[in-house]
């Protein structure tokens, strides 16, 4: 069934093609006939209870510096979309949960990956805590003393921001840090939230695990090892990408973790783990998919497309028809006979 499809992302011309998530979903709903219209989150908006944004009909190609060709751009209501893709990057800001807040006013009409409620509700280094038993001694604060207790009981650590990403800002500390004081200061002028401290993992030197969960199912991983001068396992921070197979341990953390991921439709997940130990849970904008295919792992991006059109196959959201016609009939509109979305 050919879809509309809507994607809310950051400016497709800025993207890395050869490592973006978000641009592999294009092609895969490309090749499959969907409609794809794009837009920017500072586009979209709340007019008179119905959320609109300004839209542009998308075509995409796998060819650098050439890969996008946007139509002229007109103000859309994207309650008569079939599928909303929540693709944007963090910072997980006031910005970004607003977006989240207009977004849930489609629901249940329009199937949103991910769900925004759920997003908003599952900052990726606080929801991991629901999973204590998985992951190693972890603090969320802004405590001094506390930081320092922690040092003292379980020696080496990483601090970060609470809503950072991408690796900016992750420091590793020691127990008798003379630097600690300074960072300390520097966070606390810098963050307003507080921040994750947590027990340094020695073996991040042998990679920081990606797995990707697709509608809570494990379904690809790629290992990421970082520089040799660093701790951050980051791709975009110089670490190297190899292929990777999941460990019992790993099948036994996603199997913990993928039924709530399922529950709150986070259809598309990606979890970090080192040495056996859940690190975090991303859901706002999860990536890998393309270093896993070119690895030689799965193509994600199918499984993905997979589970989104099973969902509106089994109408876990309303069924579309129905809901596209009530809301339509609520505003005088009427259709002719066999029409189907623009």
């Amino acid at each position: 069934m050919a879809l509309n499809v809507a994607v809310q992302m950051d400016p497709i011309d800025k993207i890395n093609i050869a490592g973006d998530s978000t641009f592999a979903l294009l092609i895969e709903a490309r090749a499959r006939g969907h409609r794809l219209s794009y837009y920017t989150p500072d586009k979209l908006s709340l007019r008179d209870g119905r959320v609109v944004a300004e839209t542009a009909p998308v075509e995409v190609r796998d060819l650098v510096g050439d890969h996008f060709t946007l139509g002229g751009t007109r103000t859309t209501e994207l309650g008569l979309f079939d599928v909303v893709l929540l693709r944007q990057d963090p910072p997980f800001d006031l910005a970004y949960i607003t977006s989240t807040h207009l977004l849930e006013q489609l629901q249940p009409r329009v199937l949103i990956v991910n769900d925004p409620a759920s997003v908003r509700n599952a900052p990726e280094k606080l929801f991991v805590m629901n999973f204590p038993q998985l992951m190693p001694p972890t603090l969320i604060t802004r405590d001094r003393e506390a930081i320092e207790a922690f040092l003292d009981q379980h020696g080496d650590a990483v601090m970060k921001p609470l809503h950072g990403h991408g690796g900016a800002a992750v420091f590793k500390i020691a127990r008798s840090d003379p630097n600690f004081g300074s960072l300390y200061d520097l966070f606390a002028a810098s963050f307003r939230e507080p921040w994750v401290v947590q027990r340094f993992l020695r073996r991040v030197a042998d990679g920081d695990k990606r797995i990707i969960l697709v509608d809570g199912v494990a379904a690809g991983a790629v290992n990421r090892v970082p520089a040799g001068n660093d701790i951050r396992a980051n791709l975009a921070r110089g670490a190297t990408a190899s292929a990777a197979e999941f460990t019992p341990r790993e099948r036994e953390i996603c199997a913990v973790i993928g039924p709530e991921l399922k529950r709150r439709g986070l259809l598309f997940a990606g979890i970090d783990v080192i040495d056996g130990n859940l690190t975090e849970i991303n859901v706002t904008s999860p990536t890998g998919i393309r270093a896993i295919k070119r690895l030689g792992g799965p193509d994600l991006a199918v499984a993905i497309w997979d589970a989104i059109e099973a969902k509106l196959r089994r109408g876990s959201a309303l069924s579309f028809t129905e809901t596209e016609t009530t809301l339509e009939e609520s505003r005088g509109i009427r259709r002719s006979p066999g029409h189907r979305n623009p």
